[in-house]
C-alpha cells in the first residue's frame, strides 16, 4: 500500500494548508479549503455547531462507525490592549513557546476582513537601548506587535479598524526540502489534514473499502482543549491522528509513525494500541512505541467529555513541537499507510 500513496498530492496540499491562517476559533478559510478537497471523493460532509468538518465514507460492515481525528486549528495570539504609543499588546491562543516567537512576522486580521502586517517582538527589542535586551523574559506580558503601518498613538490604530478581540496569526514559514524534510510552524496538526487526503486518494483509485464506516473529524478547538469534546453519537471508537513526539526518553524520529501507548491524560485503549503495533510490525512500517509526557489528544477531549468511546492516539513524528517544528515525508508515509491497514483489517472488539 505505501507504494501507491500519491507523494506529489500530499506534500502539494500540506504546503496548501500549512500556508492557511487558523488559529483557534478561526478556521473558516482552512474548513472551506478541506470542504472543497472532500467534494473529490464519494462521501458527506457536514459540519457542527463549532464549526468542527465532518466527512464520513462507507465501510463495507454498516453497523458500527470509527471516528479519525485531525486538527486544523493552530496556535497564536489575539489583540488584548493597544497602548498609548500604538503598540499592541496580545493574549496567547494556545501553547507556543514564545522565545520562538521573538521577530516573527504575523498578520493582524480584523473583524471586518482587512488584514496588516506585523512584528511579535520583546518589550525590550534592541540592543543599543535596552541593557536586558538579551535577558528579558520572552512570554507575551513581555512582548507586543509592531505593526507596519504609519501609527504614533492607540488612536492611530484604532481608525484602521484593529480593534481588541482580532486574531494575529504568525507566518508559518512553509518549506519543503529536496532531502524530504517538512518545516513549518503548525505541522501539528495541519500536516495530518495531508495525511487523511493521501489516504482518501489512495482508497479512491485502489477502489479499498474499509471494515466499518468512517467519518473523519476536522476539529477546531484542540489546541484549546475541547477539539472533539462532542462526537457523533455513532462513533464507537476514535483514532487521534496527531503529531508524535520526539525528544528526552523517547524512541520516535521524524520518518517514522509514532503510536501513543499514554499521554498526559492517561493510557490509550489496550487493545486498539496493541492491534496497531500488531498491525505496523505486519507490514513493516519504520515505528516507534512512545509515552509522551505532556500532551493530550482530541482523543482525550472526547473521553473528558463523557464519551463512551475507546481510543487511540498515532501520528508522524514532529520535531521541536510549538515551536519551529519539523517532519519527513516518510513520516506521514508510514501514517497513512498503518491508518489504511487499520481501517481495513476491522477494528478488535473489546
Amino acid at each position: 500500500m505505501r507504494d501507491k500513496i500519491d507523494r506529489t498530492y500530499v506534500t502539494r496540499l500540506a504546503q496548501e494548508i500549512l500556508t492557511i491562517d487558523s488559529p483557534s476559533g478561526y478556521c473558516h478559510q482552512v474548513m472551506a479549503r478541506i470542504e472543497q478537497e472532500c467534494q473529490v471523493y464519494k462521501g458527506v460532509f457536514s459540519r457542527d455547531h463549532k464549526g468542527n468538518g465532518r466527512f464520513t465514507i462507507q465501510g463495507q460492515d454498516k453497523s458500527r462507525t470509527i471516528g479519525v481525528g485531525v486538527h486544523v486549528d493552530t496556535l497564536g495570539a489575539m489583540v488584548r490592549s493597544i497602548d498609548a504609543e500604538g503598540r499592541i499588546h496580545f493574549a496567547a491562543i494556545g501553547g507556543l513557546i514564545w522565545p520562538t516567537a521573538d521577530g516573527e512576522y504575523c498578520t493582524i486580521r480584523t473583524r471586518d476582513g482587512r488584514h496588516y502586517s506585523g512584528t511579535f517582538l520583546s518589550l525590550s527589542p534592541a540592543a543599543h537601548v535596552f541593557k536586558d535586551a538579551k535577558s528579558r523574559t520572552r512570554e507575551p506580558e513581555q512582548m507586543y506587535v509592531r505593526l507596519d503601518e504609519v501609527v504614533q498613538n492607540r488612536d492611530d490604530v484604532t481608525r484602521l479598524g484593529i480593534q481588541v478581540g482580532d486574531y494575529i496569526c504568525l507566518d508559518p514559514k512553509t518549506v519543503l526540502t529536496d532531502s524530504g524534510f517538512i518545516k513549518s510552524r503548525f505541522i501539528d496538526d495541519k500536516i495530518n489534514v495531508a495525511s487523511v487526503f493521501g489516504l482518501l486518494k489512495l482508497f479512491a483509485e485502489q477502489q479499498i473499502v474499509p471494515q466499518y464506516n468512517v467519518t473523519f473529524l476536522f476539529s477546531t478547538y484542540e489546541e484549546v482543549g475541547h477539539g472533539a469534546a462532542c462526537l457523533p453519537a455513532e462513533i464507537s471508537e476514535f483514532i487521534a491522528v496527531d503529531m508524535g513526539c520526539i525528544g528526552e526518553d523517547l524512541t520516535c524520529n521524524e520518518r517514522q509513525v509514532s503510536i501513543c501507548a499514554k499521554d498526559s491524560s492517561g493510557p490509550y485503549d489496550y487493545q486498539m494500541v496493541s492491534h496497531l503495533i500488531e498491525l505496523a510490525t505486519r507490514y513493516h512500517l519504520d515505528f516507534a512505541v512512545d509515552v509522551y509526557p505532556f500532551y493530550s489528544s482530541d482523543a482525550s477531549a472526547a473521553l473528558r467529555g463523557g464519551r463512551d468511546i475507546r481510543a487511540a492516539l498515532i501520528g508522524p513524528g514532529v520535531h521541536a513541537s510549538h515551536g519551529m517544528e519539523r517532519t519527513h515525508y516518510l513520516g506521514l508515509e508510514h501514517t497513512i499507510t498503518l491508518l489504511g491497514a487499520y481501517l481495513q483489517s476491522g477494528a478488535p472488539h473489546p
